[in-house]
């Protein structure tokens, strides 16, 4: 069974310490490209958030937002160094003084000088027991991710599968013209000859170099055969439980070398009616390949 690239899952916690929400989204992509969304404290966590997203989604174009809300802290998440600030600050208002300058921006300054303000330990603010909690949840939002990618998994499998049938009843639609077609080649080159014999003798040699021509440049015996398999293949990958996105691609690929080579071949208009309609379905394959993980 094949999954679709297109996913989304979200999962929240609310205790009465914190309040947590997940978002995960994604989109088709070759790779892994993973954006992520997080509070500053928990940058350190990217690795870990990058491995926890490829063991579930594998790949694609991903999306993760973490909000994360403290709720009735008594401590404050910074230290604030307050005989510092005094001295930075009476040392920018004397300065400004000196010029004559009634700024009111140097409290401001003054917060934001070296030292004054420090990030607490992440320890002291029990960071790593709150990321354990956030980890609960993104890996929920990532099951339901998982989860509804399944869903749109089985819709496109059931797309692919009439893109398909369609492309094998084209095919159908071939090999029943096909001998009616071989009929006219024959009538076709009998004329040609007939027309020889009126003006010329017979020529033995001609007349197997045009039946050479037919075998080898009319003849669409071997891709009718390809196409069949191919068709069989790209059927046989759809129930297969592993990824198959990228194989499904390849597999597309070669069953539109066979249907150009049936359609520059054939040299019928009845048949390229068929041909036609089975390139129409084959784009639709392809696109709706690049959905597939």
């Amino acid at each position: 069974m094949i999954k679709s690239m297109t996913g989304f899952g979200n999962a929240g916690f609310e205790d009465e310490r914190m309040v947590i929400q997940v978002e995960v989204r994604t989109l088709n992509s070759k790779f892994l490209d993973l954006s992520i969304r997080s509070p500053r404290q928990f940058n350190d966590k990217e690795l870990e958030i990058r491995t926890l997203v490829q063991s579930i989604l594998d790949r694609g174009k991903v999306s993760v937002t973490i909000d994360f809300q403290s709720k009735g802290g008594t401590e404050m998440p910074v230290s604030i160094n307050e005989a510092l600030f005094g001295l930075f600050y009476k040392k920018y208002k004397d300065l400004a003084g000196t010029v004559g300058d009634d700024s009111q921006d140097i409290f401001k300054l003054a917060m934001q000088s070296p030292g004054v303000i420090t990030q607490l330990a992440g320890e002291q603010r029990n960071d790593q027991e709150d990321w354990e909690q956030i980890k609960k949840v993104f890996t929920e939002a990532l099951a339901k991710c998982n989860a509804y990618r399944q869903d749109e998994g089985n819709s496109l499998e059931e797309k692919l599968q009439r893109n398909i049938r369609e492309i094998a009843n084209g095919l159908k639609q071939i090999e029943a013209e096909e001998g009616n077609r071989k009929e006219r080649i024959k009538q076709k080159i009998r004329n040609h000859f007939n027309e020889w014999l009126d003006e010329n003798s017979f020529d033995a040699n001609r007349f197997e170099q045009e039946l050479i021509y037919y075998f080898e440049k009319l003849d669409i015996t071997e891709e009718i055969v390809r196409l069949n398999t191919h068709l069989n293949y790209f059927e046989k990958c759809l129930n297969e439980e592993n990824s198959q996105g990228k194989k499904l691609g390849f597999i597309s690929q070669e069953i539109g070398r066979e249907i150009n080579t049936i359609g520059s071949k054939a040299n019928d208009a009845g048949m390229q009616k068929h041909v036609i309609l089975m390139k129409d379905e084959l784009e639709k394959v392809k696109e709706q390949s690049l959905n597939v993980l």
